[in-house]
C-alpha cells in the first residue's frame, strides 16, 4: 500500500525523526528517545504532528440530525465553541470508531476521526445520511493538526495569539488569529493528560506555525514528539487507542464508554446497547500496574491465582513516569476491581500485577 505523507514529512525527516508506517501514513515515531520525549511533555512542553487524523464537516439544517443518529453522545448539548468525546456505534454492538465532535457554527459540526478509519467512517456516515440529507465534506487532506501538550503549553502558545488561552476551558475551543494566521482552531483537548491545546490549520500554514511554536517554546525546552511517546503518555492516563483497546468487536459499555452513551436520544444500535446495559457486562476494560519486573504487551493472557485465563492485554508498555510495566486489558468482571491481584503471562512466566485506578499517574 502506498503511504500518504503529512504536510511536514520532509521537515520531520530533516529534524532526524525516525519515520514509520502508521495508519496508512508515513509518521514520525521518535526524534530522540521515547523516554526523553515522554518526560518533556510531562515536565515542560512538546509538539506533536498528528495531521494524519481525519476531519469531516457536517453542515446544513440536517447536520445535527445526522450527528445525533451516528454518534453515541448527545450533540444537542453542544453549542458553538464546544467539543465532546463520542463514538460511532455499529449494528453488532461494537465500535466503528471513537471521535471528537466540534460545533463550529449554528448548523455546522466537525468530526475528528482516527486516521486508520477515515474511509470506513466516511462510508458509514454517508450510508446513514442518504435519508437525512446533511451536507458532508471530507476535509482531511486539506488540514494539518498539531498537539502542543505539557504544563508549559499555554505559556508557549499565548505568545502567538491574543485569544486568552487561560480562559479556554477543557473541551472548548476558540477560532482566532494565531502566529499571524487567521481562522486557526485552538482547542483545549489532547491525548496526554498533561494539558495543552490542539491546533487545526490549513496545510499551507503548517510549516510557518510549526516553526513559530518551536521558537515560542524554546525557553521551556520544547521538543517535537513522536508517536512512541504519544502511546506511553496515553497509556498512563488509560486513554483508549482504536485498534488496540476498542474496535468493531468490543462493546462500548465494557470499554467504559457508558458515560458517552446517551440513551435519552435515538442513535444506531441504541436498543441492543440498552439490553446489554440491563443485562450487565461480563467483562470490563481495566488498567493495571506490574508488581513483578516485566513489560506487558498486546495479546498477552491475563491470569488468576489458579493460572486460569481471565482476560487479555490490549495495550502495554514500560511507564517512563513510574519506571514499571503498565497496561490496559479486558478482564472478567469479578476480577475487575481496583486492588485485585492478577498475573500476566509473559513468555511462559506468570508475573504479578495489580488492577489499578485511572489515571495511573497523579
Amino acid at each position: 500500500m502506498l503511504l500518504k505523507n503529512v504536510q511536514l514529512a520532509e521537515t520531520h525527516q530533516k529534524s532526524g525523526a525516525k519515520m514509520v508506517p502508521f495508519a496508512g501514513y508515513n509518521m514520525p515515531v521518535r526524534y530522540s528517545s521515547d523516554k526523553e520525549e515522554h518526560n518533556t511533555v510531562r515536565e515542560a512542553v512538546g509538539i506533536f504532528d498528528v495531521s494524519h487524523m481525519g476531519e469531516f464537516l457536517i453542515s446544513g439544517p440536517s447536520a445535527l440530525a445526522l450527528v445525533q443518529k451516528v454518534t453515541s453522545n448527545d450533540a444537542s448539548k453542544l453549542s458553538v465553541g464546544k467539543a465532546q468525546y463520542s463514538y460511532l456505534p455499529n449494528v453488532d454492538g461494537g465500535i466503528v470508531d471513537d471521535l471528537l465532535v466540534y460545533q463550529i457554527k449554528e448548523e455546522q459540526y466537525m468530526l475528528v476521526v482516527n486516521a486508520s478509519n477515515i474511509d470506513k467512517d466516511w462510508n458509514w456516515i454517508t450510508k446513514y445520511n442518504e435519508d437525512i440529507g446533511a451536507d458532508m465534506r471530507n476535509i482531511s487532506d486539506q488540514f494539518s493538526l498539531f498537539a502542543v501538550q505539557g504544563p508549559r503549553a499555554t505559556e508557549t502558545l499565548q505568545k502567538l495569539t491574543s485569544v486568552n488561552l487561560s480562559e479556554v476551558k477543557f473541551y472548548t475551543f476558540e477560532v482566532g488569529a494565531f502566529a499571524g494566521v487567521d481562522h486557526v482552531i485552538l482547542s483545549a483537548t489532547g491525548y496526554t493528560g498533561a494539558g495543552g491545546f490542539e491546533i487545526y490549520l490549513h496545510n499551507k500554514d503548517a510549516e510557518h506555525i510549526w516553526n513559530e511554536v518551536l521558537k515560542a517554546g524554546e525557553e521551556f525546552g520544547i521538543k517535537p514528539i513522536g508517536l512512541g511517546a504519544r502511546d506511553t503518555l496515553r497509556m498512563e492516563m488509560g486513554y483508549c487507542l482504536y485498534g488496540n483497546d476498542i474496535d468493531d468487536t468490543t462493546s462500548p459499555l465494557e470499554a467504559g464508554l457508558g458515560w458517552v452513551t446517551k440513551f435519552t436520544k435515538d442513535f444506531i444500535n441504541k436498543e441492543n446497547l440498552e439490553k446489554q446495559k440491563e443485562a450487565g457486562a461480563t467483562k470490563k476494560l481495566i488498567s493495571f500496574k506490574m508488581e513483578d519486573r516485566g513489560i506487558p504487551r498486546q495479546g498477552y493472557d491475563l491470569l488468576n491465582a489458579d493460572n486460569q485465563v481471565i482476560g487479555k492485554v490490549t495495550s502495554g508498555t514500560m511507564s517512563p513516569t513510574l519506571s514499571i510495566g503498565i497496561g490496559l486489558g479486558y478482564l472478567e468482571i469479578e476480577y475487575a476491581h481496583p486492588g485485585t491481584d492478577i498475573f500476566v503471562s509473559v513468555r511462559n512466566k506468570s508475573l504479578k500485577a495489580k488492577v489499578s485506578k485511572l489515571p495511573l499517574i497523579k
